[in-house]
C-alpha cells in the first residue's frame, strides 16, 4: 500500500485564511467530509459530536463581527512588536468562506456511563477535536480549505447559534475552495512562531529523556 499520498495530505494542510475563493462547495464532497468526521474516534463510541452547517450572511456577519472585536481586545495585550506581526495576520474567513461549519461537543452523549471518561473528563472533548482532524485531513485531501476560528466567546456563539447550554460549541470551521494552500503556514510566514523540529518533542521512558539519535 502507498502511504505517500497520506502524508502529502497532512503536510499540505493548512490554517486558511486569505485564500478562499467563495465557490460552492460540492454536496457529495461536503458529505464525504463530514462522514469523515463523524468516522472518528470516540471515547466508548459515544460520538459527542454535532456539524452546524452556516451559510446565511446575517449569521457569519453578526460572528464575524464579534470575532473583530475580540481581535481588537487580543491586539491590547501585545508589547509593540508583538502588536506590529499580529497586525499582518488575518484570523479568519468567515465572509470569505463558502460556509461554516461550527462543531460542538454534548458531554451527555452516551451517558451516563461513558466507557472510557470516568477517569478522564476531557476524553470526550478529545474526541470532537479528533473528528475536527479528520474533516481538516478529509477537506485537504478535497482540494478545499478549512479555517480554525477561536477568536469568540463560547456564550456569544452558543446564542447566535441557539446551541443548548448543556452542548459546549468548540470550533468554527471556515470551509471552501481555495485558490492556494501556502507551503508554509501564516504564523510562520509572518514571523510570529516557528515550527519545533520532532526531536525537540520526542522524549524517551521519561519525560525530558532525549530519544536516541
Amino acid at each position: 500500500m502507498d502511504v505517500s499520498g497520506f502524508y502529502d495530505v497532512v503536510h499540505r494542510r493548512r490554517d486558511v485564511r486569505g485564500e478562499f475563493t467563495g465557490g460552492v462547495v460540492p454536496t457529495d464532497a461536503l458529505r464525504r467530509i463530514l462522514g469523515a468526521a463523524n468516522a472518528a474516534p470516540s471515547v466508548g463510541l459515544s460520538q459527542p459530536w454535532d456539524f452546524v452547517l452556516i451559510r446565511d450572511v446575517g449569521t457569519r456577519t453578526a460572528f464575524r463581527d464579534h470575532v473583530q472585536a475580540e481581535r481588537e481586545i487580543f491586539a491590547g495585550r501585545l508589547d509593540a512588536e508583538r502588536a506590529r506581526i499580529f497586525a499582518r495576520i488575518k484570523v479568519e474567513g468567515v465572509l470569505e468562506s463558502s460556509l461554516g461549519v461550527v462543531v460542538t461537543y454534548d458531554p451527555r452523549r452516551g451517558a451516563p456511563a461513558v466507557l472510557g471518561r470516568h477517569a478522564i473528563a476531557d476524553a470526550g472533548l478529545y474526541s470532537v477535536c479528533l473528528a475536527i482532524e479528520n474533516l481538516w485531513l478529509a477537506a485537504t485531501a478535497e482540494g478545499l480549505g478549512v479555517g480554525w476560528v477561536s477568536f469568540y466567546r463560547e456564550e456569544f456563539l452558543r446564542k447566535l447559534l441557539d446551541i443548548p447550554h448543556q452542548v459546549r460549541p468548540v470550533a468554527w470551521l471556515c470551509l471552501g475552495p481555495v485558490g492556494t494552500l501556502q507551503a508554509t503556514p501564516d504564523l510562520e510566514r509572518h514571523g510570529w512562531r516557528h515550527r519545533t523540529p520532532l526531536a525537540q518533542v520526542v522524549h524517551e521512558e521519561r519525560f525530558g529523556r532525549s530519544a536516541p539519535r
